[in-house]
């Protein structure tokens, strides 16, 4: 057995008892769902750091770097501004105090975008939680020499992440989040310097990527990239934008913050260490392929993902190595657990509280909450059995979130004038448009989806124009709300 594998395993061992230990002491909904509102800024940090930083950055981000070289950090750019934007309204946030983004969807929009919005997140978070059990499969499948097959590998990384945040819910995962988030940090500033040395520095790499006739590596966008290149660039930028405006799981670590202050404080670090690691890992990916260039044809799906694993294992010390596979492995389990408690919190929460039982039991909605993540998780991995590219299922997850939800849930906490019936139309509107152009990338001739875009549109532009459209129109043809509707979103005073 691969001496990395062993090490890893040690790892989860060690998380897996520490969260059995932490759930013997959940007894409540407001435990299982956000902490008992009682995690502090530095906790939250990391556990921020570990929602957003994904098989998303350390997989797809790299087969994109792959493919496109720093132009890949128009994705990873997204987030940034992204985070920026959530900085000044994480404090509001916080003080609303709910447990969904559907809580905050009905107060000002009224029951029927509750219900419409939970559907777009379901289908969302159900593509993000299927694709990390793919990249778990992934990673150990390179970390084992294929001793474990792919598939094997995703069977082992589900039954992780499922147990993990079965067992213990938000409680687990920020405190998993912990000690996952140091690892991937650590990680990241230690083997950048013996990637880099290993390439020959930018000039070694350089005549790597020249030697095998490969433009454009370090251009700010690859004219390589797409059939229009500075709008697919611009497109990835929109897409993890707007994702991260409104991602639910993100919301819900605001809400499990102690205080306001906290909450506002995590996000400044957050956006530091956010920066540095995808930037950093977009580095490792370009210079690690310039090495690899001979053995990595990017032509094979998931190809151009392994170049960081491949790094960990042969550019780097043991010692870095093993923190670098490390924190692979850690993102997809905590990404997987932040993402597969919030469809399970907004199925409780969002329909089954809401719509059939209001006053059902605490142990009751805990054991229920526990079943459906169980469920969820099933789903999540019967879908990753049928995923072919990671980057594809992260882009349309990523696309259906941000337009359904974010502009009138951003809409809701800055617009006065935005009203229930434009909230709704935009919501509608946005899931609509690009589930219509996801099929169309699927049934058009191939010849008419360049770089997987419907003649080569990328899904996000009338996916996003449809909501933004539907919800000034719509909300700028109707009558404003009424005073006591805004004065839980805008207080007097």
């Amino acid at each position: 057995m691969s001496s990395y594998l062993i090490i890893i395993l040690l790892y989860l061992l060690a998380l897996t008892i520490l969260n059995f230990i932490r759930s013997r002491r959940i007894k409540s909904q407001e435990q299982f769902m956000v902490a008992d509102r009682s995690l502090k800024w530095q906790v939250m940090v990391f556990t921020l750091i570990c929602t957003w930083i994904g098989s998303g950055t350390f997989i797809s981000g790299a087969e994109f770097a792959s493919k496109a070289g720093f132009s890949a950090l128009w994705l990873a750019a997204g987030a940034w501004v992204g985070i920026i934007i959530i900085y000044f309204l994480a404090a509001k946030i916080r003080t609303f105090g709910q447990y969904t983004v559907g809580d905050m969807l009905e107060v000002r929009y009224g029951p029927a975008a509750r219900l419409f919005g939970a559907v777009a997140l379901i289908m969302s978070f159900i593509a993000i939680v299927s694709y990390q059990f793919l990249a778990g499969g992934f990673i150990l499948n390179v970390i084992t020499d294929g001793a474990v097959s792919e598939s094997t590998g995703t069977i082992i990384a589900a039954v992780f992440v499922i147990l993990f945040t079965a067992l213990g819910g938000m409680v687990a995962i920020a405190y998993t989040d912990l000690p996952n988030g140091i690892v991937i940090v650590l990680a990241c500033l230690l083997a950048v310097p013996f990637v880099i040395f290993s390439a020959g520095g930018l000039s070694g790499a350089q005549a790597a990527f020249d030697a095998a006739h490969k433009t454009g590596y370090f251009d700010v966008v690859n004219s390589q990239f797409g059939a229009h290149p500075w709008l697919k660039a611009l497109g990835y930028f929109l897409s993890t934008l707007f994702l991260l405006m409104g991602v639910q799981s993100m919301y819900q670590k605001f809400y499990s913050a102690k205080t306001p202050g906290d909450a506002k404080k995590a996000v400044a670090w957050w956006t530091i260490g956010t920066i540095f690691v995808e930037t950093v890992v977009v580095v490792i990916a370009v210079f690690a392929y310039s090495k690899f260039i001979d053995r990595i044809d990017l032509t094979i799906p998931k190809a151009g993902g392994k170049v960081v694993l491949m790094a960990a294992r042969e550019l780097v010390p043991f010692p870095v190595g093993v923190l670098l596979l490390g924190a692979a492995c850690a993102v997809v389990l905590s990404t997987g657990m932040n993402y597969l408690l919030s469809p399970s919190t907004t199925i409780m929460r969002d329909i089954y509280q809401r719509f059939m039982k209001k006053d059902a039991g605490e142990k009751k909605l805990v054991a229920m909450q526990k079943v459906l993540v169980i469920i969820i998780g099933v789903l999540a991995y019967l879908l990753a059995t049928q995923v072919k590219s990671i980057l594809e299922m992260s882009l349309f997850a990523y696309t259906i979130y941000g337009v359904a939800i974010t502009p009138a849930l951003i809409a809701a906490l800055t617009w006065k004038r935005v009203t229930k019936a434009g909230g709704l139309a935009s919501i509608i509107s946005g899931t609509l448009v690009c589930v219509f152009f996801f099929i169309m990338s699927k049934v058009l001739p191939a010849e008419q989806v360049p770089e997987g875009d419907p003649w080569g549109i990328p899904l996000i532009y009338p996916a996003l124009i449809a909501s933004l459209l539907s919800l000034v129109v719509v909300s700028l043809m109707t009558p404003r709300s009424r005073p006591e509707e805004l004065e839980k979103f805008f207080p007097k005073g």
